[in-house]
């Protein structure tokens, strides 16, 4: 490359001495020497950036603003038509008599968060990530012998029957069953403000496999946080309160399931896996939870089962199914107080599922294996009473002893198997 020549005005005029030309260390040049070649910094060059896509976000933002502040921008963010469902809230209190003396918990006003159900279900069913996993219909398998074997949730008794019932109506005969699987813990307490707890709500598609729900592929989705009210300990006894506690989880849960309400009863065309539309009717079905909130859900009395009329007093024998038409003969014909005794039934309680076509909790409840048989039997029982044993035969330092030693051999074992 030529050097550029230097020019001076040609018209008359008197300068200073010309400045003499140096190196880059600053000795002088002789008169006329040329300048050194110029050099260009390398094509991939982005210093002091990482990379051409940095420097170009940066040139980008620098120099081509496109929104006003960070609220527009979240703003065009959440616009955006792919990716997870956005959240809505929406509020419940209580609308019985209050006065000045009323307890705190009256005056509060309870925030539940949700997702919409319905297109949580529509897009689970179309995610073309399960559609080897999939089960369009029911179906039954056996082995060479003829036994009976069961799996996944549309291999049992229950999809079958409801499957049934969706033929039989002229209105939806030829749809998808689509069962909805719940779950929710109340020990899983996410976030706690003020006099409320938040615990959440999850819900997946009884379509799905089980190893689409084992497999981390977004199979289960959070839908909703309940707020679950506190008060002070003199209040919480109060039955005023508890009834309140029982009234708001199911008003919530009747709220939170309220999209899918049409599509239980009128087919709703969905996007499946394999790329097809079919019509399909949406169905209430496991809602997996301990025995604590097996008995909110329910709306019987602690201790009694959620499933059978066994006596609380005699547990170990099956007794006579709960079935909701039973519950609500039951509920039209005896007093609050003879349902409490006689049928382990929390009179005032309307369950949620009763706003819900062709489901019936007693039927629908799940345990939760994580809590009832794992947590429950060992840590709750076996653990207890091995501590207690060991507090009873030896003395109080010898036993604490005993205890920081099991708890350095199980930290030990732990560790063993994340070696192996």
């Amino acid at each position: 490359m030529e050097s550029p020549s230097t020019s001076y005005p040609t018209t008359p005029c008197a300068y200073y001495s010309v400045p003499q030309e140096a190196e880059r260390n600053g000795h002088f040049l002789p008169a006329d020497t040329p300048p050194p070649p110029r050099q260009d910094p390398p094509i991939d060059d982005w210093s002091p950036f990482e990379n051409r896509p940095t420097f170009e976000y940066a040139e980008l933002v620098f120099e081509k603003t496109m929104f006003n502040d960070v609220g527009e921008v979240l703003a065009t963010i959440d616009e955006i038509p792919h990716g997870d469902l956005t959240w809505s809230s929406f509020n419940i209190s209580y609308n019985g008599q209050i006065d000045a003396d009323s307890p705190s918990w009256m005056h509060e006003t309870y925030t539940i968060h949700t997702r919409d159900t319905l297109a949580v279900q529509r897009q689970l069913i179309s995610n073309w990530d399960f559609v080897n996993g999939f089960d369009y219909v029911p179906f039954r398998t056996y082995k060479p012998d003829g036994t009976r074997t069961w799996s996944n949730l549309m291999s049992g008794h229950w999809a079958w029957k409801q499957a049934d019932k969706v033929a039989e109506d002229p209105l939806t005969h030829g749809a998808m069953l689509c069962p909805i699987i719940l779950g929710s813990d109340k020990t899983t307490v996410s976030v706690a403000t003020g006099n409320s707890e938040f615990h959440p709500v999850y819900m997946s598609s009884g379509n799905l496999r089980n190893e689409m729900r084992r497999g981390h592929c977004d199979a289960v989705v959070p839908i909703a946080f309940l707020s679950i009210p506190k008060t002070c300990r003199e209040h919480e006894r109060q039955d005023d309160f508890r009834m309140f506690r029982r009234q708001l989880y199911h008003a919530s849960l009747v709220h939170i399931l309220q999209p899918l309400r049409e599509g239980m009863t009128v087919p709703q065309v969905v996007l499946c896996p394999d790329g097809h539309y079919r019509r399909a009717i949406f169905e209430l079905g496991p809602f997996i939870a301990d025995y604590p909130e097996q008995v909110l859900l329910a709306g019987i009395v602690q201790g009694w089962c959620p499933k059978c009329l066994a006596s609380n007093k005699t547990l170990d024998n099956i007794g006579p199914p709960r079935f909701r038409a039973l519950t609500e003969e039951l509920c039209g014909i005896h007093t609050e107080q003879q349902l409490w005794d006689a049928f382990g039934i929390v009179g005032p309680i309307k369950p949620f599922i009763t706003e819900f076509p062709r489901a019936d909790i007693h039927e629908l409840i799940s345990p939760d294996i994580l809590h009832q048989l794992i947590k429950g039997t060992f840590k709750d029982h076996i653990v207890s009473w091995v501590e207690g044993y060991i507090k009873a035969a030896h003395p109080p330092a010898e036993a604490q002893w005993i205890m920081d030693d099991i708890d350095r051999r199980e930290a030990f074992f732990i560790d063993g198997l994340f070696l192996c």
